[in-house]
């Protein structure tokens, strides 16, 4: 293996060995969902490995949407999930697959394992079940329907389907092992009654199957040939292999698991995220402090760099906890290569050039990006009056230059692809703030060293006062101060940073970016990058990520 070849992961040694016995002649990956919420950057991961399995096989994957919770899951899930897989760049084999496309089969294999003495319909409650299911280390007691007739238990399955029994009245339960060491197997629930509407089959249903029922039996009429899950799956894998070895399925599919994807300073539980939406502690599900694709997609995170990022990680038996940091740098690296170039002023102060004529003005045409001739360029106005930031200037004269950078009065600067200033004057309100410096052009040091005798501080961005656009900037933190919010004993909330989301407005930016559009990053130079938002109404523009990791 050379350098820049990576390792072999252990699911792609396992289809390699299948593809040359002959046990596989295409491979068929999916990547299975539940619609109820959002997909977060844990199953980013998820998407890359399923989708690239295939991908990297000459095979195909499916995208499945596991819709049997109709109480919890919603189509706004749905079509959020569908923008996320495309926008990430990948593209599912034929139609969009449903596991309520299946409960038609799903019910007559229900009924097969009846007739077969290996499914019972059980009329033990939630709590009952619960106490003759054992713990880890007393075995489970049959249930005294455990043995009722084939008959009476299709009958009554029969009857629940139609909605003639109370909901929590009774479950179907496939007739397995009580005694099991893998609580899993101990007599797992099939079907639970559920009088609601589904999304997609309406009324039609008061039955809907479990995960575990549906999941193999969907990959098999599917054809998966490598049903790839992470690794909290793993203790479920016997009973996704019972329910194969059981059942007259069409193919046999295989469960392998990994580890899935942990990033410090977040939280990746679907049921968390939703409780910080429904609590309001954020925006919404597409809020760019969460970790949601939808969310990472509006801060300004690209695809590719999510991607880059997944490929980087390794596909693992076991699970680990990615640095926050290790993302941000394949974010940066995007961003670095692709983001166009601008100035952005967060923090106003106005400076008129006094030796420079009122009724003068100039256009300065400078790169789009330092190393990207294919992303053209800009021009930058220039005129008597600029904004530069408010932290680039001090009336301090006794920093030292190593020290501060910047302008200082009596001293000079470099502005950003135009000329050097030197600061004169200061100007106050009447509450005693600056408001206004007074200061000079040094003439002809647009593009040329400074004349002897002259030597600029450092160099500092910059916008024209009257052809710059007003905008908004929002900065964004860290959703939580500590590495590991979820735990403890304590609530994940109580982690929540309050530094989180900064407004600053009253910003200028270039006027070339009144227009921006919400697909294009910009760097802003010696800020950070940004994208304009896509929710906001006005010129409002999100930061992705700082210049550099200030993260203490």
């Amino acid at each position: 293996m050379t350098d820049t070849e990576k390792p072999v992961n252990f699911i792609q040694q396992v289809i390699n060995a299948d593809l040359e016995a002959g046990h596989v002649t295409k491979v068929i990956t999916r990547f299975p969902p539940e619609p109820n919420g959002y997909l977060h950057i844990g199953h980013a991961k998820s998407i890359c490995v399923n989708f690239g399995l295939a991908e990297d096989n000459g095979g195909v994957c499916n995208l499945r949407f596991d819709d049997t919770n109709p109480d919890k899951e919603d189509d706004e899930y749905v079509n959020a999930i569908i923008e996320d897989v495309r926008w990430l760049g990948f593209h599912w084999h034929g139609d969009i697959c449903y596991a309520s496309n299946y409960f038609d089969q799903l019910y007559i294999w229900a009924q097969y394992l009846i007739n077969e003495e290996k499914a019972y319909v059980c009329e033990l409650d939630a709590e009952q079940m619960r106490e003759y299911r054992g713990t880890l280390t007393e075995v489970g007691q049959n249930s005294p329907y455990r043995d009722r007739p084939p008959s009476e238990s299709l009958a009554l399955l029969e009857q629940m389907r139609v909605g003639s029994v109370d909901e929590g009245a009774m479950t179907l339960r496939a007739k397995i092992d009580m005694a099991s060491p893998n609580i899993n197997m101990r007599d797992p629930v099939m079907y639970r009654i559920k009088n609601m509407a589904h999304q997609r089959t309406g009324d039609a249903w008061n039955i809907y199957p479990s995960y575990d029922f549906a999941h193999g039996q969907e990959d098999a009429i599917e054809g998966v040939t490598h049903s790839v899950c992470t690794l909290e799956f793993a203790a479920n894998r016997p009973l996704y292999e019972w329910f194969v070895a059981n059942l007259p399925l069409p193919s046999q599919p295989r469960q392998y698991e990994f580890g899935r994807l942990n990033l410090n300073y977040t939280v990746t539980s679907k049921r968390k995220l939703k409780q910080l939406v429904d609590e309001n502690h954020v925006e919404g599900w597409n809020d760019p402090r969460m970790p949601t694709i939808s969310g990472l997609r509006r801060r300004g995170v690209t695809a590719s760099s999510i991607r880059e990022f997944c490929d980087s990680l390794a596909v693992a038996k076991t699970d680990g906890v990615v640095d926050m940091a290790q993302f941000e740098h394949f974010i940066r690296d995007d961003l670095n290569n692709n983001a166009r170039r601008a100035m952005c002023v967060l923090r106003p102060l106005l400076v008129t050039l006094a030796n420079y004529d009122a009724g003068k003005s100039e256009a300065f045409v400078v790169a789009g990006h330092p190393n990207r001739d294919d992303l053209g360029e800009r021009t930058l106005p220039f005129g008597r009056q600029i904004y530069i930031d408010r932290n680039d200037f001090s009336e301090d004269t006794t920093l030292s230059r190593k020290k501060f950078k910047r302008l200082v009065i009596g001293d000079y600067v470099r502005l950003r692809s135009a000329y050097i200033i030197r600061a004169d004057e200061i100007i106050r309100n009447d509450a005693g703030d600056i408001i206004e410096v007074v200061g000079a052009v040094v003439p002809d040091t647009v593009g040329r060293d400074a004349p002897e005798g002259i030597k600029a501080r450092g160099v500092v961005h910059w916008v024209s006062a009257s052809d710059s656009a007003d905008c908004t900037v929002q900065l964004y933190d860290r959703l939580f101060s500590v590495a590991a919010p979820d735990a403890g004993e304590s609530s994940f909330l109580e982690h929540i940073n309050p530094q989180s989301l900064t407004v600053i407005s009253g910003c200028k930016v270039e006027a070339g970016l009144a227009n921006a559009v919400t697909e294009d990053h910009y760097q802003f130079e010696r800020e950070g990058y940004f994208i304009r938002d896509s929710v906001s109404q006005g010129l409002v523009f999100n930061c992705t990520i700082g210049l550099r990791d200030n993260w203490k």
